[in-house]
């Protein structure tokens, strides 16, 4: 059955990229689009770009890529901007990282040197363990906002962009929790005259970016978007806004593992799981209270799959320890072991074991595009406030207040893919499949 498609703006013209803070994931992010675009690099963990859609019953054979399903900008079309409190451009910064290889930075070398980072918002009280020269000075945090309003504005009218987005890309901010400043956006706003000091560098750019027409994707565990003030914001202004933290390495393992022992009702006594991580991530998360933001996110998500008041019997009382260990030598290749102890029939222990070593900013890179993308797809077909639907890329997805976000992947994936099927009036897809035997 047909349904009514959603009228959707064509993605015509250059797209606008802003990245709050440019280090590893940042300039990986980069230079793996323009190592695409001259066909040296493959989109490797993209869906935008990878991914196909099945429409309709099986037996039509309709599985289009989602690229060509949607309207989605072209790489070719992507055009970078971006704040850091190092001065270092995209192929230095790049350099620095030690995540790409030199020889393919250096065939991009001209298109990274070309993004030079702006001064950056940083208070030193929310990211304790860096500090650096390139920040901005300002006598109220509504000046700092007014300064990225300002960035925003010149970049626009320099790349000549048709639309924008923003992720934030930056470090985990220590650990907050929602405040009266944060309730409405007239306490907000008052706020940032008075220079509350509960309201957060991420906060900042946030406002920024939604008081520009700009959609705003949190790629990290900070209170940021996910504040009354800010998703007023958003709703005013007609603005899709999603977060938060990046869903990728033990996190990823977990909301893939998890929904399979429920699904077979599996018990679960416990569920350890330590990382040794050596890149600017690592260092900020060696101190107590960033990590404090970053272990909220990392213990919520079994929570919510396991739903333990509905199996008592299988997940009452597990325990579930999460650690960092801030480790140099290993730079940005992170090691994530868990040891999950479950149980089965009569209540027979077992044990899995998982060791991930992963590369975290690969990981990270291909979500920046498909967030930067479905943003700016969202926008172009009308739809504001926050969405859900993008849940498939955080560990903490930001939903409608009372509701609890959904945790499992699959689960995730089957929303995203909905929901494009909704936009383009498509049939919705259940996998009952019953009419292929009635």
């Amino acid at each position: 059955m047909s349904r009514h498609k959603r009228p959707i703006e064509d993605a015509q013209g250059k797209l606008g990229v802003l990245l709050v803070g440019l280090g590893a994931v940042s300039s990986t992010f980069i230079a793996g689009v323009e190592l695409i675009k001259k066909g040296v690099g493959k989109p490797i963990g993209s869906l935008t770009q990878l991914g196909t859609i099945r429409l309709g019953k099986r037996t039509e054979k309709r599985t289009p890529h989602i690229r060509d399903f949607v309207p989605l900008a072209s790489l070719h079309d992507l055009t970078f901007g971006a704040w850091d409190i190092f001065p270092d451009n995209a192929y230095q910064a790049a350099l620095r990282a030690g995540v790409v290889e030199r020889g393919l930075i250096d065939v991009v070398r001209s298109e990274l040197e070309a993004v030079a980072p702006w001064r950056a918002v940083f208070d030193r009280e929310y990211v304790k363990r860096l500090s650096g020269p390139h920040v901005k000075q300002g006598a109220t945090k509504f000046e700092l906002a007014e300064q990225l309003m300002a960035d925003i504005d010149a970049f626009r009218s320099r790349s000549g962009v048709a639309r924008t987005v923003m992720v934030w890309c930056g470090s985990t901010e220590s650990f907050l929790r929602p405040g009266p400043v944060h309730s409405s956006l007239a306490n907000f706003e008052a706020g940032l005259r008075n220079n509350d000091p509960t309201i957060a560098p991420s906060m900042l750019y946030a406002y920024a970016a939604l008081s520009r027409g700009i959609p705003f994707a949190n790629g990290a565990p900070n209170l940021t978007v996910d504040i009354p003030a800010l998703t007023e914001l958003a709703e005013r202004n007609r603005l899709p806004v999603c977060g938060k933290d990046f869903k990728t390495g033990q996190t990823l393992m977990k909301t893939i593992i998890a929904p399979g022992l429920k699904a077979r009702m599996l018990g679960l006594t416990g569920w350890f799981s330590t990382n040794i991580l050596g890149n600017r991530d690592g260092e900020v998360l060696d101190e107590p209270s960033s990590f404090k933001t970053k272990e909220e996110s990392k213990l919520s998500v079994l929570d919510v799959v396991l739903q333990e008041e509905l199996y008592p019997e299988l997940y009452k009382g597990y325990v579930h320890q999460v650690n960092i260990h801030y480790y140099p030598p290993r730079g940005d290749n992170k090691e994530g072991w868990d040891n999950i102890d479950i149980f089965g029939w009569l209540g027979y222990p077992m044990q899995i074991k998982i060791n991930f070593l992963c590369r975290d900013s690969i990981l990270a890179a291909p979500l920046v595009l498909d967030l930067a993308l479905f943003l700016d797809l969202a926008q172009r077909a009308g739809m504001k406030g926050i969405q859900e639907w993008l849940s498939f890329y955080f560990k903490s997805p930001q939903t409608a207040p009372g509701l609890y976000p959904e945790h499992d992947l699959f689960i995730q994936l089957m929303k995203l893919k909905n929901t494009l099927r909704h936009l383009r009036g498509e049939e919705l897809i259940t996998h009952l499949g019953l009419e292929y035997y009635d």
